[in-house]
C-alpha cells in the first residue's frame, strides 16, 4: 500500500447534488429553490434564529432573574494550589505573571485567592482580591499580600 492508491472506504462518500445544470439532471429550472419568493432569489439570507415566522425559540424561552451587566467576573486561585506551586517550583513570590506561566490564569482574567487549603510557605502574593481567610493564612505564613 502507498499514497498513490489511497482510496475512501466503500459506501462513505456519495457524489454531491449538482443543482441548476439543465432539466435532464433533475435539479435543473428552479434548482430546488421553489417558485417564487424571496427564498428563490439570488442574494437573500434570513436573521440568525429566524424560524420562518413561527415565534423564534429565544423568544419563546421565559427569561428569569436578573444578570448584572456590571458583575466582575473572578478567577478562583485556592491557597493549596499556591503551596503546591511553591513547593514544586521553590517560589518566594506569587504573582500574575507566575500564575499565567503555569497555566491557572488566562491573559485577561482577573484573580482572587480564595481560602481552601492550608499555607506553609512565606509568600509575597500579589492579586486583584483576597478572601479574609485566604488574606489570614498568607499572614499568619509570614507573607503578605498586595492588591493589583
Amino acid at each position: 500500500m502507498n499514497l498513490s492508491n489511497l482510496k475512501p472506504a466503500e459506501g462513505s462518500t456519495k457524489n454531491r447534488k449538482r443543482i441548476g445544470r439543465g432539466t435532464g439532471s433533475g435539479r435543473g429550472g428552479t434548482s430546488t429553490r421553489g417558485h417564487k419568493g424571496a427564498g428563490s432569489r439570488s442574494g437573500t439570507s434570513t436573521k440568525v434564529g429566524f424560524e420562518g415566522g413561527q415565534m423564534p425559540l429565544q423568544r419563546r424561552v421565559p427569561k428569569v432573574g436578573f444578570k448584572n451587566p456590571n458583575r466582575v467576573e473572578y478567577v478562583g486561585v485556592n491557597l493549596d494550589v499556591l503551596q503546591a506551586l511553591t513547593e514544586k517550583y521553590s517560589l518566594s513570590s506569587v504573582d500574575f505573571d507566575t500564575l499565567k506561566e503555569h497555566g491557572l490564569v488566562s491573559r485577561n482574567d482577573i484573580v482572587k485567592i480564595l481560602g481552601r487549603g492550608e499555607l506553609k510557605a512565606k509568600l509575597e502574593v500579589k492579586a486583584h482580591a483576597f478572601t479574609a481567610t485566604a488574606q489570614k493564612a498568607i499572614e499568619a505564613a509570614g507573607g503578605t499580600i498586595v492588591k493589583l
